[in-house]
């Protein structure tokens, strides 16, 4: 019997984000409880799919892709568990930036 991996392949123009971790301690050194921490708002780019689909039947590709650091809304896309780890899927509308290396 052949094993099966299994793999979450995005519809249309959503995009697979896994979250950053937020950091337990603040700028001035004071430590956060778990029920203090805010869910991240930036994240990593694990999967993208194929674009949007248009009226007239053309496709419009997507501007992240996979490995892009990127930031979106407090309150943006939804929240799943997949093979234990946390994930975000969002519409590429709900990206806010890329963050990009100086």
């Amino acid at each position: 019997m052949a094993t099966q991996t299994l793999k979450l392949r995005m519809l249309e123009d959503r995009v697979l984000v896994k979250p950053m971790l937020q950091e337990d301690k603040t700028e001035s050194g004071i430590y956060l409880p778990d029920s203090a921490k805010e869910r991240p708002q930036k994240g990593e780019v694990v999967e993208v799919g194929p674009g949007k689909l248009l009226d007239n039947g053309q496709r419009v590709e997507l501007t992240v892709k996979k490995g892009d650091k990127v930031l979106f809304g407090k309150y943006a896309g939804t929240e799943v568990k997949f093979k234990g780890e946390e994930y975000i899927i969002l519409r590429e509308s709900e990206i806010l930036a890329i963050i990009e290396s100086e």
